[in-house]
């Protein structure tokens, strides 16, 4: 017996939003200089300038991945430590892609709750990592995600605490923001309270999480990061030949507040299912709901009954399972998880 799907593996597995499709569709025409000589690229660096409020260096990348492991290799050093919570997604994800690039660069988890890194296990790892010893990895940078790979969302206090910790001892502040939309929608503030006024040096800017096709981009903050990054991108493998499709996909995601439209109706589809579950029994939220996933802990049988009704998701442990919302959740996913959920409860 065949039935519905409903897909909540990931906000990676839905629909382009229509306006970046469009996007494409506007930019093909004519011709334009490869490798970033286009009149997109350069509006792209002008807009994002106006966009976070301060002058920055836009390089779109084609993946999360390269945008993470190619702006910490910039920041750090072959010998370099990058810290890290143990749940980022360049500690658990990416296949180590930032020892790759960076030549040798190490990764060192230290302690936070709900995907976070805290600044006092930052100031801790960093005392007894033996700065200046050659036999030990050097403190180069902080590894920031946002919103975290648990659902949680850094406060802007959150962010400026570790910012200080990782500068007064001369680390770089790295945010991954694959759901940085999905953040700002929650605090509310604006792109630059959200980066470099609260001390984040090179961002990680995601799009393809939040409607978009086949792109992220790094911004960078601070002028010395972007001094070889194009060097690092360009040994890579990840210059994009026909940029302007790239800058014109990330240009349609920032127009008229398009990026934070889409993420707020992921978060709310979040929200409105997290409301729902959290007063049936035997159904837990293992982490806040701050964005547009939701850790759920329930029996594991609830989990093997939901895969047999056609539901897809992600499994984090027997009994815990990964929902996440995307733009074009529809009120039917929401309406068919929870329901199924309740009638599981009524029937307990």
């Amino acid at each position: 017996m065949s039935h519905p799907l409903v897909d909540f593996r990931s906000d990676n597995c839905g629909r382009a939003a229509p306006e970046l499709i469009d996007a494409l569709v506007r930019a093909n025409n004519d011709t334009a200089l490869g490798y970033g000589g286009d009149a997109l690229t350069a509006s792209l660096q002008k807009r994002f300038a106006e966009l976070f409020e301060t002058p920055v260096r836009v390089f779109p990348v084609p993946t999360g991945t390269a945008a993470n492991a190619l702006a910490l290799a910039a920041s750090a050093t072959p010998f370099g430590a990058v810290y890290c919570s143990p749940e980022a997604h360049i500690q658990t994800s990416e296949c180590n892609a930032t020892g790759f690039f960076g030549s040798g660069t190490k990764l060192v988890p230290i302690a936070g709750i709900h995907g976070k890194v805290s600044p006092e296990a930052l100031e801790g790892a960093i005392a007894v990592a033996g700065k200046g010893l050659a036999h030990k990895s050097q403190p180069a940078a902080v590894n920031l995600v946002q919103a975290t790979d648990l659902g949680a969302v850094y406060g802007i206090d959150e962010i400026a605490a570790i910012s200080q910790v990782a500068h007064a001892h001369g680390l770089k502040v790295h945010m991954d923001g694959a759901r940085l939309a999905n953040a700002m929608v929650r605090l509310g503030c604006t792109p630059a309270q959200a980066t470099w006024r609260s001390g984040v040096d090179v961002l990680s800017f995601g799009v393809t999480k939040n409607g978009g096709l086949l792109t992220d981009a790094i911004v960078v903050f601070t002028p010395g990061v972007a001094e070889d990054l194009g060097f690092h991108l360009r040994r890579a493998g990840l210059v994009w030949s026909k940029m302007r499709f790239a800058s014109a996909q990330i240009m349609a995601y920032v127009a008229d507040d398009l990026w934070l439209r889409l993420a707020r109706q992921a978060n709310d589809a979040a929200s409105e299912i997290a409301a729902q579950l959290e007063s049936l029994p035997g159904v837990t939220m293992a982490a806040p709901v701050q964005a547009n996933e939701l850790f759920v802990d329930t029996a594991p049988a609830n989990l093997a009954g939901l895969e047999s009704a056609g539901f897809l998701f992600q499994r984090r442990a027997p009994g815990r399972a990964r929902f996440v919302c995307r733009w074009d959740t529809s009120e039917h996913d929401i309406a068919a998880l929870t329901g199924w959920f309740r009638k599981q409860a009524a029937a307990s």
